[in-house]
C-alpha cells in the first residue's frame, strides 16, 4: 500500500519492522544483513538508520560474533550521540554491555551497563526490568558478584511480575537458572535480554 502511494519512507519503516521480525525468530544472519542495507537506506531517518546499525550488532552478538558486535554498536552510539538522542545512546550501551559480557570483558561490561543505568532516561518497569536484568547477567558472569547479580534479578523478577513483563520474567528465570549450571536455551536468554 505504502509503494502504491509512494510514501518510500513508511515502506522502509516496514523493512525495518519485518528485519525486526526476522531476528525475533531467530534468523540471525538473515536480520543483520537485513538491518545493514538499512543501516545505509536514505529512506530512513538517520534515527532509523542509527537503530538498524545498533540492531546489526544485537543481531551479531545473539550468533556469538561479540567482538564484531560490539564495534558495529560503537559506531552506533556515535550516531545517536551526534543525533541528540539519549534514550537510544543510553539503550545502545545496554546492548553494548551484553556484547562485552559475551566476548569475556567483564570490566568492560561493568563500566558500560554503569553508563547506560546512570544515563537512563526513562524509569519505566520495562526499562527498569531491562537495566536490572542486563546488570544481574553481567554480575553472575564473574564468581566474586554472583550474589549480587542472584539479587538484582530478584529485583527485576519482582517488578516484572508485579506489571506483568511474562517475556523479561522468563528471561531472569532462564539466567538465573544458568547460574545455577541447569541448561536453559542460550540463545533465548541472549535474545530476550537484548530486546
Amino acid at each position: 500500500m505504502f509503494t502504491q502511494l509512494d510514501i518510500p519512507r513508511r515502506v522502509a519503516q516496514l523493512d525495518l519492522s519485518l528485519a525486526v521480525v526476522t531476528e525475533m525468530s531467530g534468523k540471525l544472519d538473515a536480520a543483520a544483513h537485513q538491518y545493514e542495507s538499512l543501516a545505509v537506506d536514505d529512506r530512513l531517518s538517520r534515527r532509523d538508520r542509527a537503530r538498524a546499525r545498533l540492531w546489526v550488532g544485537t543481531a551479531l552478538s545473539k550468533g556469538g560474533e561479540h567482538d564484531y558486535a560490539a564495534r558495529v554498536m560503537t559506531v552506533a552510539i556515535r550516531d545517536f550521540e551526534d543525533l541528540n538522542e539519549p534514550d537510544d545512546w543510553s539503550a545502545a550501551h545496554q546492548k553494548l554491555a551484553l556484547a562485552r559480557r559475551g566476548a569475556g570483558d567483564l570490566n568492560g561490561a561493568l563500566s558500560l551497563i554503569d553508563v547506560a543505568r546512570s544515563t537512563a532516561v526513562s524509569d519505566a518497569p520495562l526499562q527498569r526490568v531491562r537495566l536490572d536484568t542486563a546488570y544481574g547477567h553481567i554480575l553472575i558472569s564473574d564468581p566474586a558478584t554472583v550474589d549480587d547479580g542472584l539479587k538484582t534479578l530478584e529485583r527485576a523478577a519482582q517488578v516484572a511480575t508485579k506489571v506483568g513483563l511474562v517475556h523479561q520474567l522468563r528471561a531472569i528465570e532462564d539466567i538465573r537458572r544458568l547460574s545455577q549450571g541447569v541448561d536453559a536455551p542460550m540463545a533465548t536468554v541472549t535474545r530476550e535480554i537484548h530486546e
